[in-house]
């Protein structure tokens, strides 16, 4: 899978480093693709199967958690548009991924570019509520559901300059005031 070998990790939950999985020897597995002369496997994203997202541009994943409230998002009891704040258990409701755009998806990830993942959106509204919501509709209602952060460190969105904070166990979005964030695996610095 050459540069998206990634996409194992991402979809088994696995850090990139350290993960304790050894892979064994694939040297002749090697030699055989290069004696068939096979393409790389971007061709294949390119003429085979040119829906298939690459995910080549998510900086982290895992549980996003706050380290001031020791709680992580989760999607909620019934996935649908109210994410809320949790004990964290890292499994699926609580599995994020964030994108170099900006994009937090929750509670998993589509594969294809033709599914619409679920974004954290705040709506600047006065509920103090972030939503959960499809996001390229969230975007065309004109949505904040892009977000500056920068691990350990508040979680801002960047259309309403307000962040992603737990009060009395409860997840908001509201005026920041410094709470902080890390997400499980981080791929690329950010």
């Amino acid at each position: 899978m050459d540069e998206y070998k990634h996409n194992i990790n991402l979809a088994w939950d696995l850090p990139f480093k350290d993960h304790g999985i050894d892979i064994g020897d694939v040297s002749e597995r090697k030699e055989l693709r290069k004696r068939l002369n096979c393409k790389p496997f971007k061709w294949y994203l390119d003429n085979v199967y040119p829906l298939l997202d690459p995910w080549d541009n998510i900086l982290a994943y895992g549980g996003l958690k706050n380290l001031d409230a020791n709680m992580c998002v989760d999607q909620g009891p019934v996935p649908g548009h109210t994410p809320i704040s949790y004990a964290c258990h890292y499994y699926g409701p609580q599995k994020t991924y964030f994108r170099e755009s900006g994009e937090l998806y929750i509670g998993g990830i589509k594969s294809h570019k033709y599914n619409a993942n679920r974004c954290l959106t705040d709506d600047g509204g006065k509920d103090n509520e972030p939503g959960l919501n499809n996001c390229k509709e969230s975007l065309q209602k004109g949505l904040g559901i892009y977000w500056e952060f920068t691990q350990g460190k508040q979680f801002k969105n960047k259309q309403t300059g307000r962040c992603l904070e737990i009060i009395k166990r409860k997840l908001v979005v509201q005026e920041c005031t410094g709470q902080r964030w890390e997400i499980q695996h981080v791929i690329k610095p950010f």
